[in-house]
């Protein structure tokens, strides 16, 4: 009982590699204080009877005010919060709008030779080690 528990309290968190020409999209978290500064894809929680896919659309309109087509899944499951989430990442592509940093405190376009030049997210830096490939 106590795993079922466990399965269906567990947050699933999804991030969007948004893809431009050879380059990432990147956020800079402004909270919680403990993330503050370090740098993730956007997204978010996907809410209850929401699909994942459907949540990535709703959180990079309601994060970066643009519309994203959704592609492949990039990287696996990342394990987060000591097991009580999972952090799903797919590439994306915008489709209208510019990104604007409404809950990042900056937004950046890095290309494959910049991923090192801030600091992720731990839960993060598996899919850059993915992206490496994908934007070579």
């Amino acid at each position: 009982m106590a795993l079922l528990s466990a399965v269906t309290t567990q947050k699933v968190i999804v991030g969007a590699a948004i893809i431009s020409g050879k380059r990432v999209l990147a956020g800079a978290r402004s909270d919680p204080p403990a993330a503050a500064g370090r740098w993730e894809f956007p997204g978010g929680k996907v809410e209850p009877g929401e699909s994942e896919v459907d949540a990535l659309v709703r959180e990079c309109d309601e994060e970066l005010g643009v519309s994203i087509e959704v592609g492949e899944r990039v990287g696996g499951d990342v394990i987060m919060a000591g097991g009580r989430a999972t952090l799903k990442v797919w590439l994306a592509t915008l489709r209208e709008g510019t990104p604007q940093a409404r809950e990042h405190t900056e937004l950046r376009w890095l290309a494959v030779h910049e991923l090192d030049s801030v600091p992720w997210l731990p839960a993060d830096a598996p899919i850059v080690a993915e992206l490496r490939r994908l934007l070579a």
